[in-house]
């Protein structure tokens, strides 16, 4: 175990104070996620939480702009790094109908088969590659994006929340946005063909869903 002794860390009021002395185990901060567990501990002497970023989010704001850019150039796959967050979001908005598959793959795109459904003669025995301890941290999650008549059944995608600023949404705030109002720095919703994808405690679902079985959570991504 790593004791450390004397440290200070600034709060939420800005006030530095030097921290009790903290254990961690040495296993946890080797492991990938480490930032983010320890974004969950708190000083029970003073009664702050640790300004630890999210690092779940970090990504998000990217992600967005590679689905914009890939909508923008009219591209029939897109490439993200692959996280549990990213995944949750893709299968969102699949549900939604705004994209047509998701496959989890390599730097390289995955077979014609695997995004179409069905197997085709040239690639029929084809498989996805397997997960290892060697190529997990290069997975990607390849996204198939859809077209309407020449413009792209996915709007623009933009991100709510960052890991130093996450808004949540309680049940009453989304009512007002789904009606078109403002509720603090979420603008309301005011087209039929806008979305807002929060995280529930019942999973990720999109804002109307989240109406419907009476959740709030933190917003995440809102597709204009």
């Amino acid at each position: 175990a790593i004791v450390i002794h004397k440290c200070t860390f600034c709060f939420a009021d800005g006030i530095e104070r030097s921290a009790v002395p903290l254990k961690f185990s040495t296993g946890l901060l080797q492991r990938p996620y480490a930032l983010e567990r320890l974004s969950h501990i708190t000083t029970a002497v003073l009664g702050h939480s640790l300004l630890i970023p999210d690092m779940s989010l970090v990504n998000l704001a990217h992600v967005c702009s590679s689905l914009n850019n890939a909508n923008k150039a009219r591209l029939a796959l897109a490439s993200i790094p692959h996280t549990k967050l990213h995944l949750n979001i893709c299968i969102a908005l699949q549900q939604s109908g705004l994209i047509s598959s998701i496959v989890r793959g390599g730097p390289t795109a995955p077979a014609p088969h695997l995004l179409l459904g069905h197997p085709t003669i040239v690639d029929e025995e084809a498989g996805a590659e397997p997960v290892t301890q060697s190529n997990v941290a290069s997975r990607r999650l390849w996204v198939g994006l859809k077209y309407w008549q020449s413009e792209p059944v996915l709007g623009t995608m933009t991100s709510i929340s960052t890991p130093k600023r996450k808004i949540s949404v309680k049940l009453p705030d989304l009512r007002n946005i789904l009606q078109g109002r403002r509720s603090g720095s979420v603008d309301g919703l005011r087209s039929p063909g806008e979305c807002l994808y929060l995280k529930t405690d019942r999973g990720f679902m999109e804002a109307r869903e989240c109406v419907e079985k009476k959740v709030g959570g933190l917003a995440l991504v809102r597709v204009n």
